[in-house]
């Protein structure tokens, strides 16, 4: 005989207790559920709890151009982060930042308007600006052209079509030539603008060098311009003169060839005897340009947060080393030496 009894053989008051439990357990389940979301869409906005990533902005980057180069001279391509040690005040700090090349640029074009420079330019804008073509995306351009003072004709931009634009030197008579004072306006524009402090900022002056009327001396230019992370490219186009029987170039003002020398640029001369004679000779720019594309791809840009070596404020003596020189030959070249905290 089955001792199991079937559904319509339970008696009818156990059934009824067992549905009255369920909807009970039912009504309960509900009631915690519509409380959790009641307190959950009354609640403010909050901050961001621990365990959420609060993205901050640093803007204290030290960035330190360097490069570096062999027992010749010559420029040491292909290292990485892991060369190079840098210290702040003697104190090791990590770089935190690391570029090799030139992926941002700020490129300068500082434009000698005089008559004997006015053509030369007018011809080489094309070349010029392949220059600026040549380095990243997010890279950008200015032009300014100078006589007695400078004039900003193009701001920093992206936009190669109002480059160009920017290039024509108008056809005025002969004035005096303010080069040194041109370039420190050139290295206080990029004070001025709110760019990114890992890219390299260049500036191209080209010119006769022949300095008739600057206030500023190229000493100083060069003191800020090395406290501002700006090298200067210098292109010269000598004026010729008689001399012994024969044409010779009329040397440069002073300190016109350490503008490159001394800002971690390099110098390069235009032309010769013959051509400066010959009216139609037209100058071909681009080895020049395309050796100062090449210079910044050799380049390494290293950077570090200033709070990261330590809080003393005033002058911090920035000091680069190769961590392991595979060769001893190799020097490290650094274009800024010194910053100043505020902190």
């Amino acid at each position: 005989m089955s001792l199991r009894t079937s559904a319509a053989a339970r008696p009818p008051r156990a059934t009824s207790r067992r549905r009255t439990l369920l909807l009970a357990l039912l009504c309960s389940a509900l009631q915690l559920f519509f409380c959790q979301f009641n307190v959950t869409a009354q609640e403010p906005p909050t901050a961001p709890s621990e365990d959420e990533e609060v993205i901050r902005v640093r803007t204290d980057l030290v960035v330190v151009p360097v490069y570096v180069t062999d027992g010749r001279g010559r420029r040491v391509p292909g290292l990485t982060r892991q060369d190079f040690q840098v210290r702040d005040n003697g104190r090791p700090v990590e770089a935190s930042h690391f570029a090799a090349g030139a992926e941002r640029v700020a490129l300068l074009f500082l434009l000698d308007a005089s008559g004997s420079t006015r053509e030369i330019v007018t011809q080489q804008s094309e070349t010029a600006l392949a220059l600026f073509s040549r380095f990243g995306e997010r890279s950008r351009v200015s032009v300014v052209q100078f006589r007695e003072q400078p004039e900003r004709t193009l701001p920093f931009t992206r936009d190669l079509r109002a480059a160009r634009a920017a290039f024509r030197i108008a056809a005025l008579p002969d004035r005096r030539t303010a080069i040194f004072d041109a370039a420190h306006a050139a290295v206080t524009t990029f004070a001025s603008e709110a760019a990114d402090p890992a890219e390299r900022r260049i500036v191209v002056l080209i010119s006769d060098g022949l300095d008739t009327a600057s206030t500023t001396t190229s000493a100083s230019v060069i003191t800020e311009a090395n406290a501002a992370g700006v090298s200067f490219y210098v292109i010269h186009v000598p004026l010729y003169e008689p001399r012994d029987g024969r044409l010779a170039a009329r040397r440069p003002s002073k300190g016109f060839r350490e503008l490159a020398e001394k800002t971690g640029g390099q110098f390069f001369v235009v032309g010769d005897a013959r051509s400066s004679l010959d009216p139609r000779a037209e100058h071909d720019l681009s080895p020049i340009f395309r050796a100062i594309a090449e210079d910044l791809q050799s380049q390494y840009v290293l950077g570090y947060h200033a709070a990261a070596a330590g809080t003393e404020p005033g002058a911090h003596r920035v000091e680069v080393r190769l961590s392991s020189p595979r060769d001893r030959r190799l020097r490290v070249r650094q274009l800024r030496e010194t910053y100043e905290s505020k902190r």
